[in-house]
Parts: C-alpha cells; structure tokens; sequence
C-alpha cells in the first residue's frame, strides 16, 4: 500500500491477517512483516499503531478474549432451553474453530507475550482458555440452579475438563476439525454422571 493513503480500521485489519496468519501456518510463522504484507499495507504501519510486535501480539490476544464476551451471553442464554450437552456443544466448537487454539499455541511459543499479559493484570491460567473455562463454569452454575445439572456437580473439576478435552479434539491444526458427533460424545463423556 502507499503511503500516505488512510486505512480504515488499521487495528482490525492487522488483527485479522495475524489471525489468518496464525490459521493457515501456526506461530512460527507470525511475524510484523508477515503480517503487514498479510494485510496489505506499509511495513512501518504496525510500530505506528503498536509500541512493539509483542504489544501488537498482548493486543490480539486481549482483543480475541473480548470476542469470547459475546459467546458467554448466548450460552447464557441458553440455560434452561434445549439439551445441555447441545448447548455446550455447540459453545465449544464455536470456542475451538475459531483462532483460540492458534492463539494458545502462540502465547505458549512466546515467552514475552506471556509476561506482558501477566504485566496486565491477567493473573492464572492461560488466556483464552481461562476465559472459556469461566464461560462454560457459569453456564453449568446456570444450569445446575434450574435443576438440569446435579446440585453436587463439582463444576470447579467440569468446567477446565470440558475446556481441556475440548482443545485436545481441535488442537492439530493440520487434522480434519471433529465433527459436531465427537464433540458431543466428549461432552456427554464427561457430564454423563451429573446430568439430572
């Protein structure tokens, strides 16, 4: 792109290309240049708008849990309605089909990312998937009120299970994404001995 000419939405369209980035050929290959030719825009477009390419990446990633907010109101929602193991389902493949699981994979590959969202006020687990594991923790709190989950469900223990199994079943990016039948059999796996 030459410079000079405005873009529109310079945040989003770099956030997208490294989501895409990171989609198609994993961490390794997430770069600023990778990632303003992605874009189509100058190479020095990015360190305009970002301090570094690591406060670029705590960015993404706080930008890619606040996407998560949407999800947590419609399963929220949801509670009450429906087959519990459909609805959470539904709410993990939605979780893992999106860029969550290259996200994990670059926090993991990126120790400086790690300590600037530490630096944040981000404190336990692993961003994203701690996001999810409060998600589905407050849907299963809903669920366990309406009298749809056992009233001794230990959702403390069920919530990151569901998170974990879940990420195992959409973890290799090179591998065909489960179908919705394996996602619901991990979750009815898991749930069967608390669902009433």
């Amino acid at each position: 792109m030459p410079t000079g000419v405005a873009i529109r939405d310079v945040r989003e369209q770099l956030f997208d290309a490294a989501e895409r980035i990171l989609l198609r050929d994993g961490p390794s290959a997430l770069t600023s240049r990778a990632v303003t030719e992605e874009a189509g825009c100058a190479k020095g477009v990015l360190h305009r708008h970002f301090a570094d390419f690591d406060a670029f990446l705590a960015e993404l990633v706080r930008d890619r849990i606040a996407r998560l907010d949407g999800q947590a109101a419609e399963l929220a929602e949801a509670a009450g309605t429906g087959a519990v193991i459909d609805n959470l389902a539904e709410a993990l493949t939605a979780v893992f089909q999106s860029v969550a699981v290259a996200v994990v994979a670059l926090i993991t590959f990126r120790d400086e990312l790690r300590a600037r969202l530490r630096q944040s006020g981000r404190t336990g687990g692993v961003p994203l998937l701690a996001e999810a594991t409060a998600m589905v923790a407050d849907y299963l709190a809903a669920e366990r009120d309406r009298g749809r989950i056992a009233a001794d469900a230990d959702l403390a223990a069920l919530a990151p299970t569901l998170i974990g199994a879940g990420h195992l079943l959409f973890a290799d990016r090179t591998a065909p994404l489960p179908d919705d039948e394996a996602v619901r059999r991990m979750v009815a796996a898991v749930l069967g001995g608390v669902l009433s």
